[in-house]
């Protein structure tokens, strides 16, 4: 069966760590095309499509990138704007930074813009008041649940698999897209993109995609272009955000490699036909 692939178009220096890490950021170095450009070779070598969640710092810079990546063939969706996580914004200050995204890629691209990912997984019991918001924007899916707990993200009573999820008592037409994650001992466990994706053995990864497909649901991958990157400049981080960030970076292209050369790849767009 098909699974689905999904890459978060941000730069090298976009994490949610260093509470400092947007200082200057117009100064830094620039990776994204060159990166960006490396996966879109290799999907279109092993014939596979992905949704590209656009953050717009980096769409309103490349515009061109964005449009080369449509152009390809691969479903452009949202990332918001700043790369600010949801629970540390108001309301109105989420609206106000998804609306300007959506607004900006839609005129780039030249077509409506149907999914949304926040910025590290941030929705989370703190703030699922971003699904009405979302839905009220039009968009027609979220990608942004992750069905765990770490110190930074997820929503461990979130459903493993796509549902509409609830609001107040109230059943959404949003349609939540989690990240995917393996049953053990009764607990979730990710493996499919990020940290997990680096940090995991080939092999352990493939298992899990088996598992999960014979549970009869797709795989959703998720990676940064960032990721396949061992030349990037380091970002000054503690031991522990170092290793989340960085960790596994120089093997990662060659997993991806025959994570391409294995599987089937989709994006969520075409995988649920919206």
């Amino acid at each position: 069966m098909k699974n689905i692939l999904t890459i978060d178009l941000e730069e090298w220096f976009h994490a949610n760590y260093h509470e400092n890490i947007f200082d200057n950021q117009n100064s830094y170095e620039v990776r994204i095309v060159q990166n960006t450009k490396r996966l879109l070779s290799l999907f279109e070598e092993y014939n596979a499509k992905a949704t590209f969640f656009v953050l717009g710092f980096v769409a309103e810079k490349h515009p061109q990138l964005i449009r080369d990546i449509a152009a390809s063939g691969h479903e452009i969706a949202s990332h918001g704007y700043g790369h600010q996580l949801i629970y540390e914004q108001t309301p109105d200050e989420f609206k106000a930074d998804v609306s300007k995204a959506k607004i900006l890629v839609e005129d780039i691209i030249g077509k409506s813009v149907k999914g949304y990912r926040a910025p590290s997984w941030s929705i989370t019991p703190k703030s699922l008041w971003a699904w009405e918001i979302l839905q009220e924007l039009g968009f027609i899916y979220d990608a942004s649940v992750f069905p765990i707990e770490t110190y930074l993200y997820g929503l461990p009573s979130s459903p493993r698999f796509p549902h509409h999820p609830k609001h107040e008592g109230r059943l959404l037409s949003l349609l939540e897209v989690p990240s995917s994650t393996v049953r053990i001992f009764n607990q979730n466990i990710p493996f499919a993109g990020g940290f997990y994706f680096r940090v995991l053995p080939y092999l352990v990864i493939s298992q899990c995609i088996k598992a999960v497909n014979r549970e009869g649901q797709p795989v959703l991958v998720y990676l940064h272009p960032r990721e396949i990157d061992p030349g990037q400049p380091r970002l000054k981080l503690s031991l522990k955000e170092s290793l989340i960030h960085y960790y596994g970076i120089k093997s990662c292209e060659q997993k991806l490699i025959r994570t391409l050369k294995e599987y089937e790849f989709t994006s969520i767009e075409q995988y649920y036909e919206l």
